[in-house]
């Protein structure tokens, strides 16, 4: 086993991150990456900072014939946070989950799209059937609308049950440390660096859409004002949705494909401390989604209950720091 390996495998069972590493050798997170992916060396001062920082020895860390604690499939760790198990990961079951994360994404990103699409059709519908610019009654389009919308969630929670049902053999990657053998952290980082640029482009352009999603909401009502008319208020609430529907896509697509390799880098969202905490992420999201959907049905005010969703994300970084400082102590 190589340096690069055993820094790896010794900073996960301690169950630090990059920075977390970095910030205690007094070094910048690029430096530790770079260790980690075998393109830089430490030198002599920072091998004996890592040896006292493990626990280790000197030659533990620069012989590579020397590999103490030896290998195994799954391994018992005891630390601060408890007694918890640690799973190797070979390149091939890596390949596999990557492959299946890519198809995921793409699932899911556009399940998502579609229940935010879901209600446009009602919408736009009850308004033109309401301003008599259509030849139909509003009951009748509701009706309409309602089996559109009801038919575009089910297919969309089709998706979902689908994935999950599909990354049941991944789950071990958010629920249990991890190990990745010789060359899998190298190949991951590789295709992370590769990305790194695409994943910046989508996750901007997803959001500047969000954020022009209402420009021509704003400019429809005012011109509204001066015609009364409520069609075209219903037609600039389904282009507001049409345009959060595809910048939410773009994010969700982005943020699976990284987050999919930061669960086996154990970086970002998905260190060890960060996996603890985020088995409680599905009961938070639930309440959003129950908030906005009775909220939505009960007022009919499509065009301002998407609010709920910027509000959720901003909410939901409180919540997880207020989370990690429970399961610190």
């Amino acid at each position: 086993m190589i340096l690069a390996d055993k820094i790896i495998e010794n900073r996960k069972k301690n169950g630090w991150s990059q920075e977390e590493l970095a910030e205690k050798l007094g070094v910048s997170r690029q430096s530790v990456s770079k260790w980690e992916g075998a393109q830089s060396m430490p030198d002599m001062k920072k091998i004996l900072q890592l040896a006292e920082i493990f626990d280790v020895s000197t030659d533990y860390l620069l012989r590579d014939e020397i590999e103490e604690p030896g290998p195994s499939e799954i391994v018992t760790v005891d630390r601060d946070l408890g007694e918890e198990e640690v799973r190797s990961v070979s390149m091939e079951e890596a390949n596999a989950f990557l492959s299946f994360n890519e198809r995921a994404a793409r699932i899911i990103s556009t399940g998502v799209m579609l229940c935010i699409l879901s209600p446009i059709l009602m919408i736009v519908l009850g308004g033109f059937a309401e301003a008599k610019r259509i030849p139909y009654n509003e009951y009748t389009m509701g009706i309409l609308g309602v089996a559109v919308l009801l038919a575009m969630v089910s297919v969309a929670v089709a998706m979902f049950v689908y994935c999950g049902l599909k990354g049941k053999p991944y789950e071990y990657l958010e629920s249990q440390n991890i190990d990745t053998e010789y060359g899998v952290s190298g190949m991951v980082k590789e295709r992370k660096n590769a990305y790194s640029d695409t994943h910046n482009r989508l996750l901007i352009l997803g959001i500047m859409l969000c954020v022009i999603s209402a420009v021509p909401m704003f400019l429809i009502s005012a011109f509204q004002y001066s015609h009364d008319d409520g069609a075209l208020l219903a037609l600039g609430t389904g282009i507001l949705l049409l345009f959060i529907a595809i910048g939410v896509k773009m994010i969700v697509l982005t943020c699976i494909r990284q987050g999919g390799m930061d669960r086996l880098l154990e970086e970002g969202d998905y260190t060890r401390l960060n996996k603890k905490v985020g088995r409680y992420d599905g009961i938070y999201w639930a309440i959003a989604t129950a908030i906005y959907l009775g909220w939505s049905f009960v007022t009919q005010r499509w065009d301002l209950t998407w609010i709920v969703w910027p509000v959720a994300g901003v909410l939901f970084a409180a919540y997880r720091e207020i989370l990690k400082m429970i399961v610190r102590r």
